[in-house]
């Protein structure tokens, strides 16, 4: 099947790559013991789309899915999906009748949080506590008060506590203290925890990092995001498991020109030619997500050779070096993919940009097409959104 000429430029999303890192996950969670694996698609699925990756997790025997906001489990509700399903980040004026009666499990940080969802119950609930990250999740000094009332309103039949967790701060970094100290306050959390009476299904506490380097961590279940995407969640670190990068951006020149020595590209001449060469137009830029700090220092892929990124990213296109070469308008520029040919990954483009590969893929779209393909089943057309 011939591969669709996108009109400007366009995100291509392999479920089956999602699907093939889902088992591997798996498989590796399960070698020792029964433990259940939670996919997380918070942020329309890392960029990838949350409905189509959910699908997918599911589909590769994904236990449970994992959102951010109640918002996005009502849309993955409202998809079809109804599985066992997590979401974490509540605010004021959240509607969490609505969660509860889509059978959404809904997670509370505080006192405050539990009563407000008892008021809607029954209700399922999970209970965060910060082991260190000091971000969500209830401070050490009130686990106490936490724990008696999630008890209290459970023996009052207005809540189910179905689980207990926390996030690591230093996880792609094993031999960082914090670490140990984080698994070792979740332990008391969970001893506390039984001591009020609480009998959660499930504990967690390890995220992609923890997942594949601290196995100690794994408890009931673990919470997977950038790995099932492809995608290393400790570059340098993480032995090779076989994942593989589910998405690939790709766009076609609109123009190509010669350039002469002394001749400056963009906005403010931040590179200068200091030889007689070619450039491309590429039509993306910060309005699709593409990093501004990868202008000068990220390349692309064109034509079998890789092309830097010259000047400064624009807001719709950016202009990329052609060695001398003249491509026709329409030819194929590869911006990420899963660097089988050569072509960059994101993780070249995160370390071109001083970022992470979670920004690269998340924060891609604006006017970008967004198109699902299936290489397992031979289907490069499935849909675009």
């Amino acid at each position: 099947m011939t591969d669709p000429v996108p009109s400007r430029a366009e995100i291509v999303v392999d479920l089956a790559a999602i699907r093939h890192n889902v088992r591997i996950l798996k498989d590796l969670v399960t070698v020792d013991a029964p433990v259940q694996l939670m996919v997380v698609v918070k942020a329309d699925g890392y960029g990838h789309g949350m409905v189509e990756a959910a699908e997918a997790a599911r589909d590769a025997g994904a236990d449970w899915l994992g959102v951010a906001t109640i918002d996005e489990a009502l849309a993955l509700r409202a998809a079809g999906d109804r599985g066992p399903l997590l979401s974490w980040l509540s605010a004021p004026g959240d509607d969490f009748a609505a969660a509860v009666a889509a059978g959404v499990e809904v997670t509370a940080y505080s006192v405050d949080e539990l009563q407000a969802i008892g008021a809607v119950g029954p209700a399922r609930v999970q209970i965060k506590v910060d082991t260190g990250l000091s971000r969500g999740g209830a401070a050490r000094a009130d686990w106490h008060d936490l724990f008696a009332t999630a008890s209290d309103l459970e023996r009052a039949g207005r809540i189910t506590v179905t689980g207990i967790w926390s996030h690591f701060a230093c996880s792609d970094q094993p031999a960082h203290p914090a670490n140990d100290q984080q698994e070792a306050a979740f332990r008391e959390a969970l001893a506390l925890a039984a001591s009020a009476g609480l009998d959660p299904d499930v504990t967690h506490l390890a995220n992609s990092a923890a997942t594949i380097l601290r196995p100690s961590s794994h408890f009931d279940l673990v919470r997977c995001g950038i790995a099932v995407y492809g995608l290393d969640p400790a570059p340098g670190v993480t032995p090779r498991l076989g994942l593989r990068p589910a998405m690939t951006v790709r766009a076609r020149l609109v123009l190509s020109k010669p350039l002469a020595a002394g001749d400056g590209v963009s906005y403010g001449h931040t590179w200068v030619a200091d030889h007689d060469t070619s450039v491309g137009v590429v039509p993306a830029g910060y309005g699709e997500g593409i990093l501004r700090t990868a202008g000068n220092t990220a390349s692309v892929w064109v034509e079998d050779s890789l092309r830097p990124i010259r000047g400064r990213m624009c807001m719709d296109q950016f202009v990329i070096d052609l060695h001398g070469e003249l491509p026709p308008a329409g030819t194929e520029v590869v911006l990420f993919g899963p660097g089988d040919r050569g072509e960059p990954t994101a993780q070249d483009w995160a370390e071109a940009a001083g970022t992470i590969n979670y920004e690269v893929v998340t924060r891609i779209g604006g006017r970008l097409s967004r198109r699902h393909v299936d290489s397992e089943n031979g289907d490069n057309e499935e849909r675009t959104r």
